[in-house]
């Protein structure tokens, strides 16, 4: 009699599996870009005047390999969980690609060369900032927060939102409110964001005791709470208007389908909470609504877009006479 053993599937993977080599799988490449662009919307928020291309490219560079650091790291802290879910279980460290040892000099060599990057390449306190963002991802985030409170995302989504201040920081040498304003526009966005991919991996978070939120709370709390950071992050989303040194109403404009499409999104996954299309669907489309917000703010930069501005509106209401009359 022969038996057979029926394994359950795993959760559907979110993008296509590639396998990268060990050593930069480690470093987490997928998560750089969006970084990189807040910080370039960091920028864009300076009131300043036009920055060098060294500076730019020094602030891009030293902060991908800060990014990079803190994603070796992660993945040294979390080896054994890795290879307890099925999801990570292939990934260079638990499945022994990459040495313990390899990687931890990997990522000693990515922080010193991203502070140097930083402190020569730009200024003290982007470098500052950076390792700041590095050290609240693995310390407050992955260590301290993610493993045990459901709410780990809500405040360890400091690390996240700290690309805006690097940008700032590099193109002005300090941080102004708009700057800020980033800042907290990204942590209202994080949960809405991590809580849509949480829900297609429940089931991974649950088998190895990390308290995410559908865990804890169950599905229907989850995508109410996504309902609600989304409606903070649309609402904040708006004073972008004011925080921008100029452009701000060609961004005002152009940020509503974006804002609508968020809260559709959100709105279909709580009237279909089991659904795991439609956390999908909320997930991938607040990748691209970040990139959609910095994208705006730096199109808002151009000097064509201050034509349409105040001084625009205040021809058309001069001529309001003349053409009743």
């Amino acid at each position: 009699m022969v038996s057979a053993t029926v394994v359950a599937p795993g959760p559907a993977p979110i993008r296509p599996s590639v396998q990268l080599p060990a050593w930069l799988e480690v470093a987490k490449p997928r998560l750089i870009p969006l970084l990189l662009a807040t910080t370039l919307g960091g920028m864009a928020l300076s009131g300043g005047g036009s920055l060098s291309a060294r500076t730019i490219a020094c602030t891009l560079v030293g902060g991908s390999l800060a990014s990079a650091a803190a994603g070796v790291l992660n993945c040294l802290w979390e080896q054994d969980l890795d290879g307890r879910m099925q999801r990570t279980s292939r990934r260079a460290l638990p499945s022994g690609r990459l040495a313990q040892r390899q990687a931890f000099a990997l990522a000693i060599g990515l922080t010193l060369l991203s502070v140097v990057v930083l402190v020569f390449g730009v200024n003290p306190l982007a470098a500052s900032l950076s390792l700041l963002g590095l050290c609240s991802y693995v310390l407050l985030y992955t260590a301290l927060l993610k493993p045990r409170t459901s709410q780990n995302i809500v405040i360890g989504g400091v690390a996240g939102a700290i690309p805006p201040l690097v940008g700032a920081a590099a193109a002005t040498g300090a941080l102004g409110w708009s700057s800020w304003w980033l800042f907290c526009l990204v942590m209202l966005w994080t949960p809405a964001h991590f809580w849509a991919l949480a829900l297609l991996l429940k089931d991974d978070y649950r088998s190895v005791g990390i308290p995410m939120l559908p865990v804890v709370k169950g599905v229907l709390v989850t995508t109410r709470a996504i309902s609600h950071y989304a409606w903070a992050t649309v609402a904040f989303s708006l004073l972008g208007v004011l925080a921008l040194p100029s452009g701000g109403l060609l961004y005002g404009l152009m940020v509503l389908p974006f804002n609508a499409r968020l809260l559709q999104l959100s709105s279909q996954l709580r009237r279909d909470s089991e659904n795991p299309q439609r956390a999908k669907a909320m997930f991938r489309w607040s990748i691209f609504y970040l990139f959609g917000i910095c994208l705006l703010l730096l199109i808002a930069r151009l000097p064509q877009a201050a034509l349409l501005g105040p001084e625009l509106l205040n021809v058309r209401l001069a001529m309001l006479p003349t053409l009743v009359g």
